[in-house]
């Protein structure tokens, strides 16, 4: 099935317009969700199954199974999240919310509901029903999820890049984790660094520093206060990777990326802005995926 079939394009920008307007509109999408009457807010994200119907319809794989999961589960969410006490000591509705956003995407819950090179629709759009919950019903104060990206977040992103730099080179190549290319390949993987980083930035730094940084730490900060916070974050970010790249558990993986979460909190709690995190995490990724896998 091309990929870029029109239906599936189609899908696909479905599924990104409530991301997009969130990330660069975020003030907008709570007021406007706060005009439905109570019903309407509870059920209006049951259109995510949309995307859906649309690519199941069209590679003739629909299961009303999974068509009942994604049309019920974000309203599920959303009641859960508008129930939730109005009360920033009260962090447990947003955690079982978390919990079960997190744990569906990291153990590939529900990934068979597609083909295989559509997956990515899953992890898209278990992050709209986050948005939907935390920044239009009941929105995560200092959460910072804006990518109008101003100069600091840049400035912050690059610093904290730079102090994570030397500790996980020096540790990734001692343990056999990175690895250098020859010179030959490097002016070859230097022209398409700009794409990967804008790859990484929208489709896998800003996702996960939502959810770890200004979703998880944010509301750990609140009960266990900002170093502890960061800690815990950061090692749940770390365990997220323990099934990357191998069938074992990867605790290289872990290990090393648990230290760049470490990074990616101090750049996101020095303004509390998500840019900012994106803006380390990108660039780390975006350095290893080309110059030391």
């Amino acid at each position: 099935m091309p990929i870029f079939l029109p239906v599936i394009v189609f899908a696909g920008i479905l599924a990104l317009i409530p991301y997009l307007v969130a990330a660069f509109l975020p003030d907008r999408i709570s007021v406007c969700a706060r005009r439905l009457p109570a019903w309407a807010q509870i059920a209006l994200p049951a259109l995510l199954v949309v995307p859906y119907l649309l690519i199941a319809l069209t590679v003739g794989e629909f299961s009303p199974l999974w068509c009942a999961l994604y049309a019920l589960l974000p309203p599920a969410i959303a009641l859960v999240a508008r129930l939730a006490p109005n009360n920033e000591r009260t962090i447990w509705p947003q955690l079982v919310i978390l919990a079960v956003l997190g744990l569906s995407v990291d153990l590939r819950w529900f990934e068979h509901a597609w083909p295989p090179h559509l997956v990515v629709f899953n992890k898209v759009l278990l992050l709209d029903a986050g948005i939907y919950a935390f920044l239009a019903l009941r929105p995560i104060a200092g959460t910072g999820f804006d990518l109008g990206l101003r100069l600091r977040d840049i400035t912050t992103g690059l610093r904290e890049f730079l102090f994570c730099l030397p500790i996980a080179l020096t540790l990734g190549l001692a343990l056999g984790f990175l690895h250098t290319h020859s010179l030959e390949h490097l002016a070859q993987l230097a022209a398409r660094l700009a794409e990967a980083w804008l790859f990484t930035f929208f489709f896998i730094a800003v996702p996960e520093e939502l959810f770890f940084r200004g979703w998880l730490q944010n509301l750990f900060e609140r009960r266990m206060g900002r170093t502890a916070a960061l800690i815990v974050a950061s090692l749940l970010f770390g365990l997220s990777h323990f099934n990357k790249r191998t069938a074992s558990f990867n605790w290289r993986y872990v290990l090393l990326a648990a230290i760049a979460g470490i990074f990616y909190g101090r750049a996101w709690r020095r303004h509390r802005r998500v840019g900012a995190a994106a803006v380390t995490h990108s660039t780390v990724d975006a350095i290893w995926s080309l110059f030391l896998r």
